[in-house]
């Protein structure tokens, strides 16, 4: 590993490092990895939007006309309207402007409402719905193995939880008796799905955490320590030493505050 390498590597290990200081409290090294973050990320986001929106589909598409005629004599210069509705959203900055800058967020949130309620509802609603009202396979009732998909109890299953989910939202009667019990299936059947959920959520962030332990003593600390590797280099133990310096400091900086700070007596709330 080049010592270039090694040094965008050992950021990548330390900015891991700041993020996670703040499970003792909010620091600089936290603030300066959260801010790095933010802005390295936006200006990942206009790069990839300028490239891969603004530039095919406005530029490339012009390009057969003249920039110094505003692309009017452009084969296609109606793909010059989007670009002014672009153009007048930067009206936003203006005090005295910024009305202007209304008319294209409201055309563009009223497209993009109509754009994405039709894919929502094939998405999330008829689909779910179709899943419902499957025919239950009875020949392969039982499936081939434990929760079988195709097996017909599981399609029973889904239909049992989906009416019962149904019933718990039915607010207009009260749920006693028969349509109480179904109620309370539908209560288990929610609580099951939000626990799935939830469950597969931390087990992708523990998945991002065990990828960066991995990283950072594969990918680094045996590369940074190793004598042994061909690449070692008496300049990585030294950097990371250096940036070890720098972070003890700023603990015993804070050690020392709050040495001096213990017996003074706290405000009192009012």
């Amino acid at each position: 590993m080049e010592f270039g390498t090694f040094l965008w590597t050992t950021l990548g290990a330390m900015l891991t490092l700041a993020i996670f200081s703040f499970l003792y409290k909010d620091n600089p090294f936290y603030k300066f990895a959260e801010h790095l973050v933010v802005g390295v990320s936006a200006g990942y986001w206009a790069v990839i939007l300028w490239h891969n929106g603004l530039v095919p589909n406005l530029f490339e598409r012009l390009q057969d006309g003249d920039w110094y005629l505003l692309w009017l004599n452009s084969s296609r210069p109606w793909y010059l309207i989007p670009a002014l509705l672009g153009v007048l959203m930067w009206t936003r900055f203006s005090k005295k402007y910024a009305w202007i800058s209304r008319w294209p967020i409201a055309m563009y949130i009223g497209i993009a409402t109509g754009v994405a309620i039709p894919l929502e509802m094939a998405n999330r609603v008829n689909k779910q719905l179709y899943a419902t009202m499957s025919n239950i396979h009875w020949s392969n009732f039982f499936g081939s193995g434990f929760l079988d998909t195709a097996a017909g109890y599981s399609e029973v299953i889904v239909f049992i939880g989906t009416i019962a989910g149904l019933i718990y939202f039915f607010f207009s009667k009260a749920h006693t008796g028969t349509f109480g019990v179904i109620a309370k299936v539908g209560i288990y059947i929610l609580m099951i799905g939000f626990g799935a959920s939830f469950g597969l959520t931390v087990m992708a962030r523990i998945s991002l955490f065990i990828q960066r332990i991995q990283f950072m003593h594969e990918d680094w600390a045996l590369v940074a320590f190793d004598k042994t590797n061909p690449n070692y280099s008496g300049w990585f133990p030294a950097f990371f030493w250096l940036v070890a310096l720098i972070v003890i400091g700023y603990i015993i900086k804070e050690f020392i505050i709050y040495l001096k700070n213990k017996d003074k007596p706290k405000p009192e709330k009012a």
